[in-house]
């Protein structure tokens, strides 16, 4: 299965948190954005710290201090800030890089596709800002088709919502 880490999952959370109400420079503090999303302080300290170094928020000492945003909302991407918190997005190990041959690399036929279809996730997810995610929740997609003894948990997100880029990748014109 495919999923970030809880470090990015409450990272994303609390930069949402941020953009919602932001202007240049407005500071937040840990205990308040930890009540605010409702995610223990430690790990929204933790959290913070991580983002800090990564680039995404500057912070202030002070009775006046706190942890604001670089830049504006529409400015940083989901993959930024996965890639600050997680590294570069790589489905398999032979697109990460990281590793310099690996062992079935000369009889592999699937590499190439891996590499398209990360670069696809990576679209995806540099197309999608946190002012994006400020936004109304996505509404179901599934019209309706669930049983009425199941419960629906569709999430899809619909064509509108995703970048034309990654539309055809996905749904190549016929």
């Amino acid at each position: 299965m495919i999923r970030i880490t809880k470090l990015t999952d409450y990272g994303v959370l609390i930069l949402t948190r941020m953009a919602g109400d932001y202007a240049p420079g407005r500071m937040h503090n840990a205990r308040d954005l930890a009540g605010d999303i409702q995610v223990p302080l430690p790990m929204v300290s933790k959290t913070l710290k991580a983002l800090v170094r990564g680039g995404l928020l500057e912070s202030e000492r002070g009775t006046h201090g706190g942890y604001y945003l670089v830049t504006d909302p529409e400015s940083i991407t989901i993959l930024e800030i996965i890639r600050v918190l997680e590294g570069e997005i790589a489905l398999t190990e032979c697109v990460d890089g990281a590793t310099p041959q690996c062992c079935i690399e000369s009889s592999c036929n699937t590499r190439e596709h891996w590499h398209r279809i990360s670069a696809v996730v990576r679209d995806a997810l540099g197309g999608i800002t946190l002012k994006d995610m400020t936004g109304e929740t996505l509404a179901c997609n599934c019209s309706g088709q669930a049983r009425s003894t199941e419960r629906c948990g569709c999430t899809v997100l619909s064509t509108e919502t995703l970048p034309r880029t990654v539309i055809s990748e996905i749904l190549p014109e016929k």
